[in-house]
């Protein structure tokens, strides 16, 4: 039995961020209702494709697996009905519009708590929602490039002499929609320990700042405003990715003990000697650098490995197709083949990384098509889809 069985979420979110949210609800076991506006998800025709007959892409695919879609136009009062139907029977709402949209289709928050007061009501924007905290940011558009410039996520991301640069995966989205969850499971128990629903507001520039909190304690500790140092730390050494012959690798040995083994690992006793602690390593980090730069530069990545692995944490960095051969990751179940409607092969989405011993997660369904459950979830109040109010 998944741990969610019995929680049905509304899922009104499009892109990234509210359906990463609803999707890792819907791993843990909920049952997730997408509802989609006239047209779909925003996502749906983005690529990449397996062949010309696919009903939708990759992104799309990827985010919102083992889920039931529904189209319905909120602008439409028969529509807006059928919605308030089932959010009589939900637990969960989610969204991702712009702050003040829910309120010109008279679905707000405070509506949905008139006809279900144990109705959990999460949203995720850019800059939150007046509920929680008004600003003047609010209604304003956002993306993760957005909210990674302005949370500092930019600014300390790249190397020294070059340009603020944004992390690769988009954790604007990724991180607040994670965090959006964790929100949703506690007001799930908060409820049900009082019969109380509530609302769950995540923004992503709030989340951004909660992500780079070692800058906040820095620079209020310091006064100083940290910068870009590349691959490494500012308060760890060695902590630091190194050439090799053929790639690099990275090696995290700035405590003592690891310290010590690196340097017998290098053959350089000399340096655990003169360099014993934390302080020395750091105020000589560019020398040191160096002589670590010219040990790995001679060595292929797995040589470096072999001789440092079980004393000194150290790893290849690796590509996606280094990822899909590795035997820990088949071994985790984290690459899951699901159906790619149109296509007469399976298509490879990440797993999920939640594990639990009782009730484990079951990502194995491929994302629905659009509308696919109408019949199912309105039943015999199913509208026709050229149906007017």
């Amino acid at each position: 039995m998944p741990a969610l069985d019995d929680v049905r979420v509304l899922d009104l979110t499009q892109v990234l961020a509210g359906p990463y949210c609803t999707m890792l609800l819907s791993d843990l076991g909920a049952d997730v209702v997408k509802i989609e506006r006239p047209g779909g998800d925003l996502i749906r025709p983005n690529p990449p494709f397996v062949g010309d007959d696919d009903a939708y892409g990759g992104y799309f695919q990827s985010v919102n697996r083992g889920k039931r879609s529904l189209e319905l136009d909120l602008q439409v009062e028969g529509d807006r009905e059928d919605f308030l139907r089932l959010v009589d029977d939900a637990d969960v709402v989610v969204e991702n519009f712009r702050a003040g949209t829910m309120e010109k289709f008279d679905l707000e928050y405070e509506r949905l708590r008139e006809r279900n007061p144990e109705i959990v009501y999460a949203s995720i924007r850019g800059f939150g929602d007046p509920r929680t905290g008004e600003t003047d940011r609010q209604g304003q558009p956002s993306f993760d490039l957005i909210a990674q410039a302005l949370g500092g996520v930019m600014q300390i991301t790249g190397q020294e002499d070059g340009p603020p640069t944004k992390v690769g995966p988009g954790i604007g989205d990724l991180f607040t929609a994670t965090l959006n969850a964790v929100g949703i499971l506690a007001a799930l128990h908060h409820r049900d320990r009082t019969g109380e629903g509530q609302y769950v507001d995540t923004a992503m520039y709030d989340s951004m700042i909660s992500m780079c909190e070692r800058t906040v304690y820095q620079h209020s500790y310091t006064g100083d405003v940290p910068k870009r140092r590349g691959n490494s730390h500012p308060t760890l050494f060695p902590y630091n990715a190194f050439e090799t012959t053929d790639g690099h690798v990275v090696v995290a040995a700035f405590g003592d003990n690891h310290w010590t083994a690196l340097c017998e690992a290098m053959d350089r006793p000399d340096l655990a000697a003169e360099y014993p602690t934390t302080g020395d390593r750091l105020q000589n980090r560019d020398h040191l650098r160096e002589e670590i730069a010219a040990w790995t530069v001679e060595r292929t990545a797995d040589d470096v490995c072999d001789v440092l692995e079980g004393g000194v944490p150290c790893a290849p960095v690796q590509d996606v197709a280094d990822v899909f051969e590795d035997d820990h990751v088949h071994a985790r179940d984290m690459l899951v083949d699901v159906e790619q409607p149109g296509a007469d092969e399976d298509v490879t989405i990440a797993g999920t990384p939640i594990k639990m011993s009782e009730t484990p997660p079951t990502p194995g369904e491929r994302a629905p098509l659009l509308d696919e459950h109408r019949d199912e979830l309105l039943g015999d109040g199913a509208r026709t889809a050229d149906a007017d109010d």
